[in-house]
């Protein structure tokens, strides 16, 4: 059986995706056109795990944290976060809601870089990201699932 986030040969896939999270994101939440825009910015709030698609980024120990209109994208794998490495490699970016999706758009140097998310009907994330409005990646973005024990 296939999972949802294992990659596949062709990206008219992830394109048809892209297009179905776009016209279905207002029915998905129980919202009519006309009742004002969807913001997925508050509904990205938390941490994510990311899952790559396509293309030869995220690897697979990414993972972002967005609080408050503005995130992190780490490098380093979430269990070493509790030996609080000093140095851990973090990406910030802001959240901009745009048309249809929600722009990670990267701080300096890296503000080139930007991601583009739409929500899914299962409640996870369909992104694809951009070097200077080029696509080189598709990915997908589900919350952490913190087990109390």
């Amino acid at each position: 059986m296939r999972l949802g986030n294992e990659p596949r040969g062709g990206l008219k896939e992830y394109e048809d995706r892209w297009e179905r999270a776009a016209s279905g994101r207002d029915a998905a939440r129980g919202e009519s056109p006309g009742e004002g825009r969807f913001s997925g910015v508050k509904n990205l709030e938390g941490d994510w795990n990311v899952k790559r698609l396509s293309g030869p980024l995220p690897m697979p120990f990414v993972w972002k944290r967005i609080r408050g209109g503005r995130g992190e994208t780490h490098v380093l794998p979430r269990s070493w976060q509790a030996l609080g490495p000093p140095l851990e490699p973090k990406l910030p970016f802001e959240l901009e809601q745009g048309e249809g999706h929600v722009a990670l758009i990267y701080r300096r140097p890296l503000s080139f870089m930007t991601d583009e998310l739409r929500l899914e009907a299962d409640g996870s994330w369909l992104g694809q990201a951009k070097v200077a409005g080029v696509r080189y990646a598709w990915f997908r973005m589900v919350p952490v699932r913190v087990t109390k024990g």
